[in-house]
Parts: structure tokens; C-alpha cells; sequence
């Protein structure tokens, strides 16, 4: 006999773009739309949202769109009722770790976008504190659940690469100035005042993706710049962007595997995909984006030779082999909830919790740090 289970979410910074689109449209409520999550022992889990934030029209908008009764802007009073289970959070950075500690306070169970603070005494503070709580805690990261990088990890697992030697990434897109064309990404993005920047908000990502595919990230050596001084805000004034837009970083591996990372939001793109990983073996390579992910084996490897003087004889890419999906994949942040609920209401093993969130913090700090001062630096193993 089935048993359903209701799961009162309590979910901060819906009216955003990732908050909404990601985690409420294409996660929670497409977990009510496939009829619950079901733990395989009989019980279905039915997430039940409760919007908050702090534009009530915004939330109520959203709410009657999709049929949600319970909407707030008072984060106590949410927090201080007890038949809500978990709390979600996908605010501004700069409001975050206040929030997640009064929640973890009051006994909830937490699950987070990144970073988890403004800084690693803070982000570590949340770990220590979930950990006497009792409770249950998990940092989104998502990449992980991407069909072109769990391809890559099916290639790491099944021994294709023999010895890894280095890693490639570029990520980034060109983002409007917001004078004649709109902005993809809010204001809050490109000042540092308010938590902004490239490197607090990528370099969390690089450092799981790196962490759980090729090794704990033991150095990092970065460049940052603010390609585009002056933007133009959701009002259409302009202001000064004060934080950084791109960044370039050189990251040193547990094991002697290099990468190199590019990341910016004043770049063009010209590759297949707005993300793509280059992994280099001694027996293969392959290629690596959101879905897709392309090899090419030692045995197949092409001897190409420098010759400026003539046309290119070749055709590089078409020497590169599409590796299958091989099963479906599932979006990767609603894959990820569905983890975390099966670890909250199943016990089942999960590891991306607030100390892993506390490593992205880190090298984050670390890698604007290792910018101000022109140095590579050294990014000591935390532990709680």
C-alpha cells in the first residue's frame, strides 16, 4: 500500500532566475507533475512549496500561475513552523548565511545554491552548526548531474584516460550591458558590494567538478579583470560594476593533473556548447559540455604536423567520436533534489553537504586572494 507523504519546503529566492526556473519549475514542480518522489518502500514523498522572499506581489504572481497556496515574506514566522521540514535557499549572495543559520537553528533541514557564505569562518560555521543540530544538509552542484559530464565520469571510472595530465575549461557568454539590449543576468552580478563577481560565483562550481572528477584542488593561481566598467541596471540607469568579469585560473590537482579554467561573462562564444571540458591522457582524450562529450583514443590519434605555410590538410574535429548516452538523463538540479529528499526522508548516503560547499568558498576566496597579490597560493584540506 502506497503512503503519502507530504514535505513542507520552505523556498527563498523563487522570483529569481535559477530559483525559479531550476529549482521550483523544473525540480519541485515537476516532482509533482511525475506524482510524487517514491522511496521504493511503499512511500511517495509530495513536496508542498512555500514561496518566500521579499517582493509579496512577485510571489503571489508566481503562486496563481501554478496553483501554490502558501506564500511569505516573514522568514521567522516560516521558519518558526513546525510542519515545515526543509528550507531552500537561492537568494543574493550576501543574504544567505544569516538565513541557512537561523534556519539550521530552528531545526530544519537545509539545502542551499552557492556559495554558502561570504567567506570560509562562515561557511564553515554552517557545517559546524548543522552538525550539532542533527540535521540534514546539502549544497546544490549541479554540473555534476550533467549528461556531458556524467559521460566524462563513465570515461574517468572505465579507465579510458590511463594517467590524466590536464584539463581545459571554458565557460562564459557575452552578457548585455543592459544599454540596448536587456542583461542576461541581474545587477547584483557585477557588483562586488553585493556579493558579485565571476570567481564567488564560479569557481564554487570548479572546485566540486575538479574535486569529485579529478582530484582535490591543492593550488591556485589566478588573473581576474573588469572587462565591462559600466552597466546598465534592471531600471535602465547605469552604475559602475565593481566586481569582476572574467577570470583565468591555473589549478593544481591532487595526483599532478593540471587545469586551467577560463571563465567570462565578456566573451563570444564559438565552441559547441557555453561550457566545455578538454580532458588530456596518456591513453585518450575527450571532449566535454552540458550534454554531449566526444573522444579520441591513442590508437586513433592523428599525427598532425606544423606546417604554417600551407592550408590545414584535416579535419580536426571529425577525427573525434560522440560517446552515447547509453540511458536518460534527467535535468541535473531535479536529479540532485531527488537525492537529498531520498538522504533527508531515507537516510540514503550523500555527500555534496555544507563542508563541500565550504571547499568552493574557499578556493573562491583564495582565488581572489592569489589575484590581489599576484601569487599562486596553496589551498590546505579543511576538515571540520
Amino acid at each position: 500500500m502506497t503512503r503519502k507523504t507530504t514535505v513542507r519546503i520552505a523556498m527563498n529566492g523563487v522570483t529569481g532566475r535559477m530559483g525559479y526556473r531550476q529549482h521550483l519549475l523544473r525540480s519541485i514542480l515537476a516532482l509533482r507533475d511525475q506524482g510524487g518522489l517514491d522511496l521504493g518502500d511503499g512511500t511517495v514523498l509530495w513536496p508542498e512549496p512555500i514561496l518566500l522572499g521579499r517582493r509579496e506581489h512577485a510571489l503571489r504572481e508566481i503562486a496563481g500561475r501554478h496553483g501554490l497556496e502558501h506564500v511569505s515574506t516573514d522568514l521567522d514566522t516560516v521558519l518558526a513552523d513546525p510542519s515545515v521540514d526543509v528550507y531552500f535557499d537561492a537568494q543574493v549572495t550576501a543574504a544567505r548565511e544569516d538565513a541557512l543559520r537561523k534556519a539550521i537553528a530552528a531545526g530544519k533541514h537545509v539545502y542551499t545554491e552557492k556559495p554558502t557564505a561570504t567567506g570560509l569562518d562562515g561557511a564553515l560555521g554552517l557545517a559546524r552548526l548543522a552538525g550539532e543540530r542533527g540535521v540534514r544538509h546539502g549544497v546544490v552542484q549541479d554540473k555534476l548531474f550533467l549528461p556531458g559530464l556524467r559521460k566524462l565520469k563513465r570515461l574517468i571510472d572505465g579507465g579510458f584516460f590511463g594517467r590524466i595530465l590536464s584539463v581545459r575549461g571554458e565557460f562564459g557568454y557575452w552578457v548585455f550591458e543592459g544599454d540596448w539590449q536587456d542583461a542576461q543576468r541581474p545587477s547584483w552580478n557585477y557588483r562586488a558590494e553585493d556579493g558579485g563577481g565571476i570567481v564567488v560565483d564560479m569557481f564554487p562550481h570548479w572546485e566540486y567538478v575538479l574535486h569529485e572528477l579529478f582530484g582535490r584542488v591543492t593550488s591556485v593561481q589566478a588573473l581576474t579583470a573588469t572587462h565591462i566598467p559600466r552597466r546598465w541596471d534592471e531600471h535602465g540607469r547605469p552604475y559602475d560594476a565593481t566586481a569582476d568579469d572574467a577570470a583565468y585560473g591555473i589549478f593544481e590537482l591532487a595526483g599532478g593533473a593540471v587545469a586551467q579554467i577560463n571563465s567570462s561573462w565578456a566573451v563570444r562564444v564559438h565552441r559547441d556548447e557555453l561550457v566545455e571540458f578538454q580532458v588530456d591522457g596518456t591513453e585518450g582524450s575527450a571532449v566535454a559540455g552540458l550534454r554531449n562529450c566526444r573522444v579520441q583514443h591513442r590508437s586513433a590519434t592523428p599525427k598532425p604536423v606544423w606546417n604554417p605555410d600551407i592550408p590545414a590538410t584535416e579535419a580536426f574535429r571529425e577525427q573525434w567520436q560522440e560517446v552515447p548516452d547509453n540511458g536518460e538523463f534527467d535535468n541535473g538540479f531535479k536529479a540532485q533534489w531527488e537525492l537529498f529528499l531520498r538522504h533527508v526522508y531515507a537516510g540514503t548516503p550523500y555527500h555534496w553537504d555544507l563542508l563541500a560547499g565550504a571547499r568552493g568558498v574557499q578556493l573562491a576566496y583564495l582565488g581572489l586572494k592569489s589575484a590581489a597579490e599576484g601569487r599562486r597560493i596553496a589551498v590546505p584540506e579543511i576538515t571540520l
